[in-house]
């Protein structure tokens, strides 16, 4: 589509580069790999370790659902790319196909990823629930602080990323859904110049910070909106947000949007039940065809751009991947 043209990659601050051999250290999955599983590579490694850990996975599809537990090393794990500034040359792909409705007992148990490493890292790789419409089917559940995703494609319908727990950042990624499609109840996220793509109608955050001191926030940061590729998204048909819970709090600055957003911007939860009384939406400096309109009455417009430290504290830069921020 001709929106995908004109969104499309639109932040490339990162310095282009490849990652077609393991790092020093790393142990490697895939073909001449010492493991074949990505999981059997995480269960090869110690929980109790300090010293820190990394996989390096070579190009191919990768059938399988990921558990990876706490830890006390930093884990890192990367993907075959010859272009480590974005998504858009990854060749890594994690699939797994689940739902509530194919049995899954909850949300957590549908993700592709089950991630609750605090301090853990992914460079390059797409993490897709290839499930589809119709139920709750996750391709990450990120449930520890100081989580980043880089360069990272997350692919699926309904509750594509869980925000859950922690201070978390995804920069200069693709992340694709329908429906509440970022989403959780106590993390602190940062989005950064990130391609968001629909590919179906609904509201694309459902944060649940679940009390006024709660400090869970959303803030996508210099990114942009628009319909996936072969996606028919008519005009004014998505939302940037509704709320998970009433205390919800998100914000979308600097990013462009697509004719896709709904005049209105924001959404209530649904008629009978609008949880709209005390919840945090707000934009600062958005542009596109669907920054315009008289937005809802219970959004607002900021004055100046949220800072990052407001958000994930001023040490951020001892565990973000400072270089794949937008300047």
């Amino acid at each position: 589509m001709r929106s995908l043209v004109i969104f499309s990659t639109l932040f490339t601050a990162v310095l282009a580069g490849s990652r077609t051999s393991a790092p020093s250290g790393c142990i490697t999955v895939g073909s001449g790999g010492k493991y074949s599983k990505i999981q059997d590579a995480i269960n090869s490694l110690s929980t109790s370790s300090s010293t820190a850990q990394c996989l390096f996975i070579e190009s191919g599809t990768y059938n399988e659902q990921v558990s990876i537990a706490a830890r006390n090393a930093p884990l890192t794990i990367y993907g075959y790319t010859t272009d480590t500034s974005s998504y858009t040359s990854n060749v890594v792909n994690i699939q797994h196909s689940s739902s509530q409705a194919s049995g899954a007992a909850n949300d957590y148990d549908t993700a592709t990823i089950q991630n609750n490493a605090a301090n853990s890292k992914f460079y390059n790789v797409n993490i897709k629930n290839t499930y589809g419409a119709g139920s709750q089917a996750l391709a990450l559940a990120a449930y520890a602080t100081e989580q980043g995703y880089y360069g990272v494609g997350f692919y699926g319908y309904q509750d594509t990323i869980l925000a859950q727990t922690g201070n978390q950042v995804y920069a200069k990624c693709y992340i694709q859904g329908a429906v509440d499609f970022f989403w959780g109840q106590h993390a602190r996220a940062w989005v950064d110049g990130s391609d968001i793509r629909v590919n179906g109608v609904g509201a694309i955050t459902a944060n649940g910070r679940a009390s006024s001191s709660d400090t869970s926030y959303y803030v996508i940061n210099k990114s942009s909106v628009a319909a996936a590729s072969g996606a028919s998204i008519s005009a004014g048909t998505v939302y940037l947000g509704r709320p998970y819970s009433e205390y919800a709090r998100v914000c979308f600055q600097k990013t462009v949007l697509s004719n896709i957003i709904n005049s209105a911007g924001w959404e209530v939860w649904q008629p009978s039940d609008q949880r709209t009384g005390d919840v945090t939406f707000q934009e600062y400096g958005n542009t596109g065809a669907g920054a315009a309109g008289t937005r809802a009455s219970f959004s607002t417009k900021l004055s100046a751009a949220i800072e990052i430290a407001t958000i994930l504290g001023s040490g951020y830069t001892g565990w973000v991947d400072t270089s794949y921020l937008s300047s």
